[in-house]
Parts: C-alpha cells; sequence; structure tokens
C-alpha cells in the first residue's frame, strides 16, 4: 500500500496557523492588558450616591472647606466620611442636638422640605448612616496615611481634582503604584505651603506676589519641609 503524503503547501499552511495564533494571542493579551489598566477601569469611576451630594455648591460657591465633614484628614489615615450630623448642622430641619458643653443648639433650617434630602433626615430621625458610595478606594494590600500627606503640603487636587468643579464626584486620577512612585521621585509637583493644602484654586506666588512655576515653588516648600519620600516597598505595601 502506497504511503500517503501530506502536499508541501501544508508545511506553509501549518506554519501560517502557527503564527496566526500568536498573532491572536498576543492581540488578546495587549486588549487584556489595556482593558484592566488603572486609567481605564479606575478613571472616570463615579457611582450613584443615595443623597445627590454637590461638592460643586458646597466646596465650589459655598467655599466649604474639605476639613469641615472631612474633620480627620489632617489626624488619621482616613479622610472619614462627615456622619449625618455634620450634615444636620445646615439641613436639620429645626431639631436640637446638645454641644461638646452640653447646651443646646438649634440645627440649620436649609431646604428643609427638600425630598433630596430624605434621607438625611431619616438618618437623623432614626440615627442610621447614610450608606455612602465610596469613590475612592486604593485595594485593601495598599497602606495609605492622608494626615502624613496633608500635613507635608499635598494638596487635595493632587489626587482628587478640581472637587470644587463637580456636581458628582468623579475619579480623575488612575491612583496605580506608578502613579504614586512618579509622585514620590519627583515631589515638586504637589507640594504646597501645608496651610493651602484645601486651597483648590491654588495658583503658586514667590514672595512678591507674581505667578511662579510649580516646579519651582514646590522644590523651595520641599527644601523648607525637608520632604524625602521613600519609595521602598514596604512604604505602601506593609
Amino acid at each position: 500500500m502506497q504511503e500517503f503524503q501530506f502536499p508541501s503547501w501544508v508545511n506553509k499552511f501549518t506554519l501560517l496557523v502557527i503564527g496566526g495564533g500568536l498573532a491572536v494571542a498576543g492581540y488578546l493579551a495587549t486588549c487584556l492588558f489595556a482593558g484592566i489598566h488603572p486609567s481605564i477601569i479606575n478613571v472616570g469611576h463615579q457611582p450613584k450616591q443615595p443623597v445627590p451630594f454637590s461638592h460643586k455648591i458646597h466646596a465650589g460657591a459655598l467655599k466649604l472647606d474639605c476639613r469641615y465633614c472631612h474633620n480627620t484628614v489632617e489626624k488619621a489615615g482616613h479622610a472619614a466620611i462627615p456622619p449625618t450630623s455634620t450634615c444636620g448642622n445646615c439641613h436639620g430641619g429645626n431639631r436640637v442636638k446638645v454641644d461638646e458643653q452640653g447646651q443646646p443648639v438649634t440645627l440649620g433650617v436649609i431646604q428643609p422640605e427638600s425630598t433630596l434630602l430624605t434621607k438625611v433626615r431619616e438618618s437623623l430621625e432614626d440615627n442610621v448612616p447614610v450608606e455612602w458610595e465610596r469613590v475612592h478606594d486604593l485595594p485593601d494590600f495598599v497602606y495609605f496615611n492622608h494626615s502624613v500627606h496633608i500635613s507635608r503640603g499635598v494638596s487635595c487636587v493632587s489626587c482628587h481634582g478640581r472637587i470644587d468643579k463637580m456636581e458628582i464626584v468623579t475619579q480623575v486620577e488612575s491612583l496605580s503604584m506608578k502613579w504614586c512612585l512618579d509622585c514620590h521621585r519627583n515631589p515638586e509637583k504637589n507640594i504646597r505651603d501645608p496651610e493651602l493644602v484645601t486651597q483648590l484654586d491654588f495658583v503658586p506666588k514667590d514672595a512678591d506676589g507674581n505667578e511662579i512655576d510649580q516646579e519651582t515653588y514646590g522644590k523651595e516648600w520641599a527644601e523648607k519641609l525637608q520632604i524625602n519620600p521613600n519609595v521602598s516597598c514596604s512604604t505602601c505595601h506593609r
């Protein structure tokens, strides 16, 4: 019986199949890498909140300092989500609370009938916190301390963007490891007088009041504050 032999073109076809398979695998791997990159899956994150809180109104038009609501940011690792009692200071609807000295204080009556604030009023009545949705959420294996950065002159705007212009808070930075390391290696672009960290529309100026570039300004303050950020793995992965 005559032995069967594949035609010569099969050899080329086999190479084409293998090459095509590798090309498709490479393409899919590239798509997967791009699809899970922090700048793709994190930037633009904008969860719907149970109460439509507008930073554009509160931090922008009304000029409320970030620390009025996030009152632990200077002394704790986390920028605490404000309790409903903080909202009640303005939107309490004529309710009365007791201050630290034991004296009764009448809460504000701004928008007392607004249906948008129904959950705030219910929370004040029932003493059950509003379940806010986290916008900026680092992985559990990453250690980050807000107070350290605030005390060293890193502004809120460096990580969170112009919150005072946001109707709905949106993540504007990837918060990736590379992004953090870029800042630790060249912190000048994000350093300022620690007293001005919550001034979101800040413009760097010299002693004479003339505008200067951020790199020059930041370098001066980095030297004043003796800033030399650690870039070792143990800084964030403890």
